[in-house]
């Protein structure tokens, strides 16, 4: 048995629309042996992890995990479960997995939830190693690797005052993105974006901070806009806090001056021997130390967030109670195996440690760590409460005076903080801190709200939402407008129409696609860009309004989308597909539940877009949770009328013009004789891409306006839309430059030469090695039926095949062909483009399929500008489309219905 390999779906993929690891396991030997056939492994697996009893299996099949493991079941589906109990054991509990076979005989897809992809990996490597133990009757310590899996779990998962903010942000569908290993999240897309860093926000002024560090200076500030402050100064060393704990009047606090999280913090100080030792542990903390004035009291934390407190607790420092025979030590081990302690910051407490300071406040009491307290006899480990130092806490925020809570607002204002934690020593909470002598004696940035979430004594307090409530008024969540482009043809150029469209609207539109990412118009990254890892590039951007997204198979496949949520998806077409027999997609259906994944994420309110006679996109419509578009051509399509009977919304083209009805209502839009993209409506593909792009930017809410003034200026020339259909006039020869790769967009291609008027035919091409046998063929087939003279090349993207071999497949479909008399093969993708380039005869028609593009593109412009005098051209004129036969018809001026326009 082997774990070929293991993708992080991060997410919505073609499983599930949250996080979820896909392994490929190959059972090899083990591909006929179920559980039940292995003597003992069922016994040891259920004795290992009794608590697997609770799993539940598949919807539909009978009985739970451990009744299928009776029966007998295969060691794909075993994974799935021990990977997700111990993640649940860990302390993240997740439930949904799926173990599937693939096309090849005894290799399995294991499929789990994860919510962090660092921990499910370890689970699922501890997972397989359990089971190969099991499997052969080998010890395993199920307890260890359980209390591995829960310190990685402490190391890599987010802390409980991170993890707060998180979820208040997710309850609002507020996109969220983990930037770091650590604690700085992102909220939100694009311009609309804001961060945290645990609870300091991207308000939190870098002056604000250093002057919380500085207690000294806190306290000055406090005294001087009429915060009670305790009165204290810097001391030099040893002898001079005694001389400041004299001056002050003792008893005294000895603290680190830029200190944090109680570290180094002693109070309560009346003896020179005290002060002396409480310098010398403040001083492993900082070179700076502070001494003040004690005040007598509770200790209290009050959270400000904006110009308010949320949430106030009392906190007790770290305490045990005797029981008449432990010792202290053993009454803090005792004490330090709640559950809700740790070494970290990960959980509600954090362990009571017995170091320097704790020591002495021992020995202050009498006591040393063997000591035996009498039973019921209460025992301070510190005299500080915080709780990184073992304390606790418990909630108080109803009793805050009002006063108080105004002094504690004030504070965090003096010192600039939007969340702080102000720490308040008082007799009572409940009174103003005047009348007691109470006094602030800190105010923190990025203060720890665990003890408000999980208090020990108490109601918990919502402090996370306070925070994300500061960052996003209450109807915001911080979304930009994201259109998704999918499909087997035409992604590209309806991509850029769409951005296109939403730029001359003013928008800073981020867009991605086979041909890079651009922001605002600016590439900055190139090649293929159409997976999630690009879309995330583009919404993390500052400057992005909107963002277009081209949305390939690969990436869906490999890492899934990269983004949670789609205004409009937009599902070109199936066709004969691409791409199939990669990654177990060996069928349309299949492709086309993966290139449904954008649809299935189009929330209440957003819009499908669906080619409405490609019967694979138009099912995809049941799966929409939004609204659908339908498009085609022909407004008769039955799917299309029957959509539009019910009062849904279709884009259709009727007498050359584009037509936008939603019922009864419609609207003529544009004639297709003003859509250049089009070539005034004869080139089919282009206007189905119109099509699409005009129904998504209606599903955006833009109004028809702006919809046709994109139509009208955008043009399908080498800079704009290169490799997507180019018309250019060389020598005489009408070139058509085109990416198109597979067998629909061949067809469509061949359809869209129809309207020429040329005889000779010639097409240079060629495709990835990747292909399948019978896909290389078919399109073999295509061309031999299309044109006379038929290039083909081979380049370096062989992927696995033998030089020679895929222009051997293409001959094997071109024998077929009626047409073609004259095969050429030439090795290099260039040099068949500059052979053809330099053979085309005045009126031929030449097809160059650019298979990258910008390259083939770049070629052909220099071509173009160092051929001979009598075969140069002006770019500019080259890039026209030739004469066609008569115009189709177009309607008069448009006639648009008031209920449709924005």
């Amino acid at each position: 048995m082997e774990i070929r390999k293991i993708l992080a779906l991060r997410g919505p993929n073609i499983w599930a629309n949250f996080p979820v690891l896909e392994a490929w396991v190959d059972l090899q030997e083990l591909k006929d042996s179920p559980s039940d056939s292995l003597p003992g492994f069922n016994d040891r697996l259920m004795a290992w992890l009794p608590t697997m009893i609770e799993h539940r299996c598949s919807v539909g099949e009978r009985g739970g995990f451990f009744e299928r493991l009776r029966r007998g079941t295969w060691q794909g589906h075993i994974l799935e479960h021990v990977t997700l109990e111990l993640q649940t054991l860990a302390g993240t509990p997740v439930g949904y997995g799926r173990a599937r076979e693939t096309h090849e005989e005894g290799v399995y897809k294991v499929v789990v939830e994860y919510k962090e992809e660092a921990l499910a990996r370890a689970a699922m490597q501890t997972a397989f190693e359990l089971g190969q133990a099991a499997i052969h009757d080998r010890p395993f310590d199920v307890k260890a690797e359980v209390a591995k899996l829960r310190q990685l779990a402490y190391d890599v998962c987010l802390g409980p005052s991170t993890r707060s903010i998180v979820e208040a942000a997710q309850r609002r569908g507020i996109p969220v993105r983990r930037l770091t290993e650590g604690s700085l999240i992102q909220f939100g897309h694009g311009a609309r974006q804001r961060r945290i860093l645990a609870a300091e926000t991207d308000q939190t002024g870098a002056i604000a901070e250093t002057i919380a560090q500085d207690k000294d200076l806190t306290r000055s500030l406090l005294r001087q806009v009429g915060v009670p402050a305790p009165e204290g100064r810097p001391a030099q060393d040893a002898e001079d806090a005694w001389a400041a704990a004299l001056e002050i009047g003792h008893p005294v606090v000895v603290k680190p001056q830029y200190g944090s999280q109680g570290r180094g913090v002693t109070t309560n100080l009346t003896t020179k021997a005290q002060v002396t030792a409480a310098f010398a542990a403040a001083k492993e903390e900082g070179r700076s130390i502070l001494v003040e004035r004690f005040a007598p009291g509770g200790d209290y934390r009050l959270l400000v967030v904006g110009n308010e407190v949320v949430a106030a607790a009392r906190r007790e420092p770290a305490q045990v109670r005797g029981d008449g025979h432990s010792t202290i030590r053993q009454l803090v081990d005792i004490t330090n195996c709640d559950p809700r302690r740790s070494d970290d910051h990960a959980t509600a407490l954090s362990k009571i440690k017995l170091e320097a300071i704790a020591l002495a406040t021992l020995a202050e009491q009498g006591f040393t760590p063997d000591s035996v307290p009498a039973e019921g006899e209460l025992v301070l480990i510190r005299r500080n409460a915080n709780l990184s130092t073992g304390g606790s806490a418990a909630d108080v925020t109803d009793r805050v005076h009002p006063e108080v809570a105004a002094r504690a607002v004030e504070a965090a204002r003096v010192v600039g903080l939007d969340v702080a934690g102000v720490d308040v020593i008082a007799q009572d909470i409940s009174r103003p801190l005047e009348q007691q002598g109470g006094v602030v004696v800190e105010v923190n940035a990025s203060p720890g709200l665990r003890m408000h979430l999980d208090p020990s004594i108490g109601l918990p307090r919502p402090v996370g939402d306070a925070i994300i409530n500061t960052l996003f008024a209450p109807v915001e969540t911080g979304r930009v407008p994201i259109v998704s482009v999918t499909g087997v043809n035409g992604k590209t150029t309806t991509t850029r129409l769409i951005t296109h469209i939403l730029t001359l609207l003013g928008k800073r539109v981020g867009m991605t696609c086979t041909d890079g990412i651009f922001i605002d118009g600016r590439r900055i990254d190139s090649g293929d860009c159409s997976g999630p890892v690009s879309a995330q590039a583009v919404l993390f951007n500052p400057l992005v309004e909107a963002a277009v997204l081209e949305t390939a198979r690969g990436g869906i496949l490999r890492a899934g989308l990269g983004f949670d949520l789609c205004d409009v998806a937009v599902v070109t077409n199936i066709g004969e597909g691409d791409h199939l027999g990669l990654h177990d997609v060996e069928d349309l259906e299949t492709l086309a539940k993966v290139k449904r994944c954008p649809v299935d994420v189009v929330p209440p309110g957003g819009y499908a877009v669906l080619k409405a006679d490609d019967p694979h996109t138009a099912a995809m419509a049941s799966h929409c949770k939004g609204s659908v578009i339908f498009f085609a051509q022909r407004g008769s399509d039955p799917v299309l009328e029957a959509h539009r009977a019910r009062g849904g919304r279709v884009a259709f083209v009727r007498f050359g013009s584009v037509v936008l009805a939603e019922g009864d209502l419609e609207a003529t839009l544009v004639p297709l004789a003003n859509v250049p993209l089009t070539h005034g409506g004869r080139i089919g593909f282009q206007v189905e891409n119109v099509l699409a792009a005009a129904a998504a930017a209606w599903g955006l809410g833009l109004s028809l306006d702006a919809i046709r003034a994109g139509l009208e200026s955008f043009t399908s020339d080498l800079e704009k839309s290169p490799g997507r259909f180019n018309l250019l006039e060389i020598g005489g020869a009408t070139v058509v430059v085109d990416y198109g790769h597979n067998s629909s967009s061949l067809l469509a291609l061949i359809e869209a030469l129809e309207q020429f008027p040329h005889q000779r035919r010639v097409a240079v091409y060629s495709a990835a090695g990747d292909r399948r046998d019978a896909d290389m063929i078919r399109q073999g087939e295509i061309l031999g039926d299309g044109f006379d003279k038929v290039i083909l090349y081979e380049d370096h993207y062989l992927r696995g095949r033998a030089p020679g071999e895929i222009m051997g497949l293409f001959r094997q479909g071109l024998e077929v062909g009626s047409r073609a008399t004259e095969i050429v093969e030439i090795h290099g993708g260039l040099k068949a483009v500059e052979a053809a380039l330099q053979s085309a005869q005045p009126r031929d028609l030449l097809l160059v399929q650019a298979d990258v593009i910008e390259e083939t593109v770049d070629f052909i412009k220099r071509y173009i500008a160092t051929s001979d005098s009598d075969r140069e051209i002006d770019l500019n004129k080259a890039i026209s489309a030739p004469t066609f036969g008569p115009s189709v018809p177009v309607s008069a001026t448009p006639v648009f219905a008031a209920q449709i326009v924005d």
